[in-house]
């Protein structure tokens, strides 16, 4: 007599990386923004079925949500670790804003810019909690950007409000992000950051430019 086999328990799900899906499914909503990006497009993206989304993260709005605070707090901490090098003000700023020239550039056809300019900007009217997550990362920018500025005071125009100049810094950043955006070249970005840097820190003194150049 064959004895009856207990009932198979199902397995679990497959394991995988959390922030991996997480990034996977910013660059899907990043590509088509919040609203016109499905859940067929986000399974597809992270390689993971609607099921396995549902129990990671919930529903959309909470993966949206979750891409949102992974994105602000990786930029933060970038932004931090850049104005915490030593050196100058600005050759550092210059750098800074080189580099984010590159990062917005990525994309194709165009520069995808920010994630969160260019996606949060149009769910912040509707989405209170999307609005919560930009407004603390507009803080946190002009944040660390005061702070960088009330330790380089002597290396400003005289009368600068650090406060000011932060939220001109930060200002500067979403400029890049929607130019980008909308197709300018690198040479086009190139030259607002030049000029952001020209407005933070006043004119460059002859002599100085001359070593630059050496």
């Amino acid at each position: 007599m064959v004895q009856n086999e207990p009932p198979r328990r199902r397995g679990r799900p497959p394991a995988f990386d959390r922030d991996e899906v997480l990034l996977k499914a910013r660059d899907a909503f990043w590509r088509s923004g919040y609203a016109a990006t499905s859940l067929d497009d986000l399974a597809a993206a992270t390689g993971l079925n609607r099921p396995s989304l549902y129990g990671a993260f919930g529903d959309k709005r909470t993966l949206y949500l979750a891409t949102l605070e992974r994105t602000r707090a990786d930029m933060i901490g970038a932004l931090e670790r850049a104005l915490a090098a030593p050196g100058p003000l600005r050759p550092l700023l210059a750098r800074l804003y080189a580099a984010t020239v590159q990062l917005y550039l990525r994309g194709d056809p165009v520069g995808r810019g920010c994630f969160l300019v260019g996606t949060a900007v149009t769910e912040a009217a509707v989405e209170n909690e999307v609005r919560a997550v930009l407004t603390l990362s507009f803080e946190q920018l002009d944040g660390a950007f005061e702070a960088k500025f009330r330790t380089a005071t002597r290396e400003l125009p005289p009368g600068t409000d650090p406060v000011v100049h932060a939220k001109l810094a930060t200002g500067m950043l979403h400029t890049l992000a929607v130019r980008a955006r909308g197709g300018a070249s690198e040479a086009e970005l190139q030259a607002v950051a030049d000029a952001a840097v020209g407005m933070i820190c006043g004119p460059e003194a002859t002599g100085a430019k001359n070593q630059h150049d050496l």
